[in-house]
């Protein structure tokens, strides 16, 4: 999945994949995790945010199935 570049100091990159509804977080440590079953309003949403590292905490973590790749 291509990922594009995000200004923030937690995440590095994303990417969304509507068809399956995958979201792929970056993060600045390196880390990448997949999130399954992921409403496009969320990729919209966090790509919109004013601090995506707050909307990553608050609308995305621990609400979605997820793997660490």
């Amino acid at each position: 999945m291509k990922r594009q570049r995000l200004e923030s100091s937690v995440l590095a990159a994303a990417g969304y994949d509507a068809e399956r509804r995958i979201l792929e977080l970056e993060f600045v440590d390196g880390d990448v995790y997949r999130y399954w079953v992921v409403p496009s309003r969320v990729w919209r949403e966090l790509l919109d945010a004013e601090s995506r590292g707050r909307y990553f905490a608050e609308s995305i973590r621990d609400r979605f199935p997820t793997e660490k790749l």
